[in-house]
């Protein structure tokens, strides 16, 4: 809650379009079209409407365009999504994070700036590895130096919070072009930095071709050490670890990311959004003229719908703040000390003061520790 009392809520954005799609992404991703923008801006328009009552009398802490690639959504379009919102609630600009993510060969300078003046102050930069060989693998379409070009663009439109994705586990990769990598992130003016370990999704061209790429991948022990080499580097260079997967500067925590982590309502918008919303979660349809259509007909475009048990509900919490380091607060989940106890007996969580935190190894070891307790 804030100061004035209004509940805090975070929105999130799908917005799919792509110009290529990677060969390892497993999202709901569009074709870029115009006549697709046109929909998309007509659903989200529409969708906002239909939320009207829910946003009313709320405190929105957070908006975030995600995707596929939002930038290619053009600053107008923005412009009238954050717009809209605001015609139902109101919108402190001074506190409120509006994140928008990007590709780096989308980036201009001129295109930051108008991303800026209709009110985007943070910008996710899909960078992925600083190694050419690898970004090939990953078949991205920019190259290491249209990256270090997109973020110094960034910085010099005026937006100075910058996350970047990193991935590793990627096939052919090493600890030392990974140590590379982490070194030249170092010199970088960023402020927070995401990391994930590539995954090989069903629905992707990884999937298809996963025999042969099993090959290239890192081993189990150069995994790990490629963990918590990343952990103790970026550290090093003031990019503290603050969640399993997430570094940032002092003070500049994604603050729409700890929603998630510490179960603040969401709303979703666009074809294939999640939502989380008075113990229900929820998602759209996956497939933008079914999404259009339902919209058109004053109907909310779900497919999918759960109303977790409380028991259930207590236990998605735990797991999930387990994942910031820092956390959770014991009093709220008095009624899972079972589980805590079995877990503190296996050394994966500590107390700490009025907290209950991941141990080091509880953090190696999260997955695990997550399906202890769901």
């Amino acid at each position: 809650m804030t100061g004035n009392s209004r509940p805090e809520i975070s929105l999130y954005f799908h917005v799919p379009f792509c110009t290529k799609k990677c060969d390892y992404c497993h999202f709901y991703v569009l074709p870029n079209k115009p006549e697709l923008h046109t929909l998309l801006a007509e659903g989200f328009d529409k969708e906002i409407a239909l939320r009207s009552q829910e946003l009313a009398d709320k405190q929105v802490v957070s908006l975030y365009f995600g995707g596929g690639t939002p930038s290619l959504f053009g600053p107008k379009a923005i412009a009238r999504v954050i717009d809209q919102v605001a015609k139902y609630t109101p919108l402190a600009k001074e506190t409120i994070e509006i994140t928008l993510e990007a590709n780096p060969e989308q980036i201009s300078q001129s295109l930051m700036q108008e991303y800026a003046a209709v009110g985007i102050n943070r910008i996710s930069l899909g960078v992925q590895s600083l190694d050419e060989a690898l970004l090939k693998k990953l078949s991205r379409t920019h190259g290491v130096q249209e990256a270090l070009q997109a973020i110094e663009r960034t910085v010099q439109s005026g937006i100075s919070n910058i996350s970047i994705d990193l991935m590793y586990d990627i096939p052919g990769q090493t600890l030392e072009t990974w140590e590379q990598t982490l070194k030249r992130v170092e010199t970088l003016p960023i402020t927070h930095l995401s990391l994930y370990n590539l995954t090989i999704e069903p629905h992707t061209v990884f999937f298809k071709y996963r025999e042969s790429l099993a090959k290239e991948l890192p081993d189990q022990n150069t995994s790990l050490a490629m963990y918590l080499t990343a952990i103790q580097m970026l550290s090093q260079h003031g990019l503290s670890q603050y969640e399993i997967s997430a570094f940032a500067r002092a003070g500049l925590h994604s603050r729409h990311n700890i929603g998630y982590w510490t179960g603040r309502p969401f709303l979703g918008f666009g074809p294939s959004a999640f939502s989380y919303w008075e113990g229900v979660r929820f998602r759209n349809i996956a497939h933008i003229h079914k999404y259009i259509q339902k919209l058109r007909e004053g109907t909310f475009p779900i497919d999918f719908s759960e109303q977790l048990e409380p028991d259930k509900m207590q236990r998605e919490l735990l797991a999930i703040g387990l994942r910031v380091l820092e956390g959770v607060e014991l009093s709220a989940f008095s009624e899972l000390e079972p589980t805590i106890k079995e877990l503190e007996t296996h050394k994966l969580v500590e107390r700490a003061g009025s907290k209950l935190r991941l141990t080091p190894r509880g953090v190696l070891v999260y997955d695990s520790v997550a399906s202890e307790i769901v």
